[in-house]
């Protein structure tokens, strides 16, 4: 069920306001009444979520004034103006300015109503287009979030940008800290149902009766929210520690999900943090339930499949605290790429985050070292560049790429900056720039 469309009402006189917000609160509507204008916009702004019906004749800001004042503000709002028997030239011109539609007094309380519900319908369908456009405008953004030109990641994006046009329940599974809930914002962006609502929920840090309400309901007096099925109706539901769920709540899942059908209502994307060897999430959850939200499936890799996307990654991470902390970024020295590139990364792209942080208040401190860093985190991470795992080249290529890139970041895509640190001539520049994948316009 939509929630209902609110109705801002202004009238100075006390009567006419309180019969027409009882009227319409009886018609569903949420009424707020208000007695002059001014007092009126300080709670109706752009993107106010419904309707304006006001008196044109009112002391101090009158409703022409008042319309003019809105339609600057928020040309789509509707607004619907009350008028006396002499003021229809006035409302007319009203039209012209942008009001929905004129009521003249005396009125039918049907007719207003009517009036009422077309307005809130195009003031729906407003909102619902520009949300969705926000939506989409965040779904490029949070696709550049995923960074990375690995084949893991790539394949990731392009899972991503199909399974988001599908239908069907999706499951994600990966290793801690890989990034799993910010896939699965990103299925949500670059869907069909972008714009609709996007409800986050984690299954484990609720005690099963408290789950199950905020799940399924019912609602407590306390409680400002719907549950959790219903609040996402219509859009995506992410369920994450989806292998904590109890055997009854598992049930009671299954059997919303069987009433909805195909193509479902709702969209469920389910989280699975399941890191028990021995384990997985079909094994622990029940097997119609888990069939039905694996329909669809992505697994996110682990940081240390992702290769080169490491030093990157560090790269725009370092970059992000340094200017946070206000202070340079920390130098990468040969040796320490190639231990980036080898280190296991247990807590993937969460303990490079941590990392990046702190190498740059290290080095803001003017102390300590990424090798030293490194080692605290990693027991068994060598102290000297080895060519264990891969090549020597592979690591000499991705320390040369991570080095042109960090330059000419810092240079903003001066090339003649450029060919002066690294002491390279242009065209040994341009023919690296070439093989590495950089372009001079993404620096610009």
């Amino acid at each position: 069920m939509a929630k209902a469309m609110k109705i801002a009402i202004i009238d100075d006189e006390r009567d006419m306001r309180q019969s027409i917000s009882q009227w319409l609160a009886l018609s569903g509507f949420d009424t707020e009444a208000f007695a002059g204008a001014e007092e009126a916009l300080r709670a109706v702004g752009p993107d106010y979520p419904g309707i304006v019906i006001t008196d044109i004749k009112m002391p101090g800001m009158d409703g022409m004034q008042f319309l003019r004042k809105l339609m600057g503000m928020d040309s789509a709002l509707p607004v619907i103006l009350i008028t006396g028997h002499g003021d229809v030239p006035m409302a007319v011109e009203a039209m012209r300015m942008g009001a929905f539609d004129f009521l003249e007094k005396p009125f039918n309380p049907d007719r207003m109503t009517e009036l009422a519900k077309r307005a809130s319908n195009a003031r729906r369908l407003t909102l619902d287009t520009r949300a969705l456009r926000r939506e989409l405008a965040e779904g490029g953004q949070i696709m550049k979030k995923l960074i990375g030109s690995s084949p893991a990641m790539e394949r990731l994006r392009d899972d991503i940008l199909d399974l988001g046009q599908a239908d069907g329940h999706v499951l994600i599974e990966g290793e801690t800290g890989t990034g799993k809930t910010l896939v699965a914002h990103a299925l949500h962006a670059v869907g069909s149902r972008a714009g609709r609502r996007f409800v986050l929920l984690s299954c484990g840090a609720l005690e099963e009766g408290a789950l199950m309400r905020r799940l399924f309901g019912p609602i407590q007096p306390e409680d400002s929210r719907l549950p959790a099925m219903e609040e996402a109706r219509g859009g995506t539901l992410v369920l994450e520690d989806i292998e904590t769920l109890s055997d009854s709540a598992q049930a009671r899942l299954l059997s919303v999900i069987n009433d909805e059908g195909t193509p479902p209502e709702t969209r469920i994307v389910a989280i699975s943090n399941l890191q028990d060897e021995g384990k997985t999430c079909e094994t622990v959850l029940r097997p119609d339930l888990y069939y039905r939200l694996a329909a669809l499936k992505i697994v996110v890799p682990p940081l240390r499949a992702r290769g080169e996307d490491i030093l990157t990654l560090f790269t725009r991470l370092t970059e992000q605290f340094a200017e946070e902390y206000g202070c340079e970024t920390p130098n990468v020295s040969a040796q320490e790429a190639a231990q980036l590139l080898q280190a296991p990364w247990p807590g993937n792209v969460r303990q490079l985050i941590n990392l990046a942080e702190r190498a740059v208040l290290q080095a803001r401190r003017g102390q300590g070292s990424i090798s030293s860093l490194l080692m605290n985190d990693h027991d068994d991470m060598r102290p000297v560049m080895t060519t264990e795992g891969k090549p020597l080249k592979e690591y000499v290529e991705a320390f040369e790429r991570m080095l042109i890139d960090n330059t000419m970041r810092r240079h903003r895509g001066s090339i003649s900056a450029v060919m002066e640190e690294l002491s390279l001539p242009r065209r040994t520049l341009n023919e690296k720039m070439a093989k590495y994948g950089l372009q001079r316009a993404d620096y610009l």
